[in-house]
């Protein structure tokens, strides 16, 4: 078996080996490419089980092992992973959710308030010997606009509440029993987008919401607006958002994610009003433990012929 992620918590590595599974690590400590994969792979069947990050799980890697019976994703999200393919093979698929929703709340308030208060370029000028008064928005008593309200989209907005903010969201399925416990006032996205003052993305990756945010909706935002994206990369139109920061159609925005990961070469790099942090939502020792063990525990079910817990295909 190949683990992949070399950020797997030392209890899910002891759990698997206890069970009489062998590793197979990453061998360069960052996402490998379908071709770096395929060859990584290679070099160690038969691969029964793999645990994945972001790595591209495709047709092509999934077709070089004969013998593969389970991915476990090491996260939630497995837009990484060819469904259509695995199904077509009877290769079993499990996630983690829920594991990270917290860290990932987490890291979009730090987001929010980094890019609401220009704290990375503060840093930068106190480091400079400069002490220069940067002039920022305040965040309490705001209006937030949350798209999507997964589990991750409402720790987002229970840490809101502490805030003293207006909470507006856009699902296409309201979870109205939550909005009633949190306090949130379901809208259009058009009427998110035009009231809000923080905007963020927690929707999952499909073929209805890629580009979900383009030139239109960053024309609905005010000029103040802050925009978060720590979901997906794809889910927004690069060029519409730098245009919109280039041109301060909005303040400023906070990304995790971005298009094509590492985002070497991209432009939003060049810009001062967005504050960047590379893919890292999940990357807290609470939630790499969760996210571990709900992989571990999922490989050992499927290797002992049961069932796994949250099995996704």
């Amino acid at each position: 078996m190949l683990c992949l992620s070399q950020n797997t918590a030392k209890s899910p590595k002891e759990y698997l080996e206890k069970n009489g599974i062998e590793l197979i690590w990453n061998p360069v400590g960052r996402p490998l490419k379908e071709e770096e994969l395929i060859a990584e792979l290679s070099k160690v069947l038969p691969v029964h089980g793999i645990i994945v990050g972001v790595d591209p799980i495709t047709r092509k890697v999934i077709e070089s092992l004969p013998d593969l019976k389970i991915i476990a994703k090491h996260g939630v999200g497995v837009d990484n992973i060819d469904l259509v393919a695995v199904k077509e093979r009877g290769v079993i698929v499990t996630n983690a959710p829920g594991s990270n929703s917290e860290s990932v709340a987490d890291l979009t308030w730090a987001l929010i308030l980094a890019a609401a208060r220009q704290i990375p370029k503060a840093d930068r000028v106190t480091r400079q010997g400069r002490w220069d008064r940067l002039v920022g928005y305040e965040i309490y008593g705001k209006t937030i606009g949350i798209i999507g309200t997964g589990q991750i989209g409402l720790a987002v907005a229970r840490r809101a509440r502490g805030f003293n903010m207006k909470i507006l969201a856009y699902d296409k399925f309201p979870n109205e029993k939550a909005a009633k416990e949190i306090g949130i006032t379901y809208v259009s996205l058009e009427q998110l987008l035009k009231e809000a003052d923080i905007i963020t993305v927690h929707v999952p990756l499909t073929d209805e919401t890629r580009g979900l945010i383009g030139r239109n909706e960053f024309e609905f935002m005010k000029r103040t607006a802050i925009f978060i994206n720590t979901s997906r990369g794809e889910i927004v139109d690069e060029e519409a958002l730098y245009e919109a920061l280039k041109s301060n159609r909005i303040w400023a925005a906070g990304l995790d994610v971005y298009s094509k990961e590492p985002p070497i070469g991209n432009p939003l790099l060049e810009l001062e009003n967005v504050v960047l942090t590379p893919h890292l939502g999940a990357y807290t020792v609470e939630a790499n433990l969760k996210m571990g063990m709900a992989a571990a525990k999922s490989i050992v079910q499927t290797f002992k012929g049961e069932d796994p817990e949250n099995r996704v295909v």
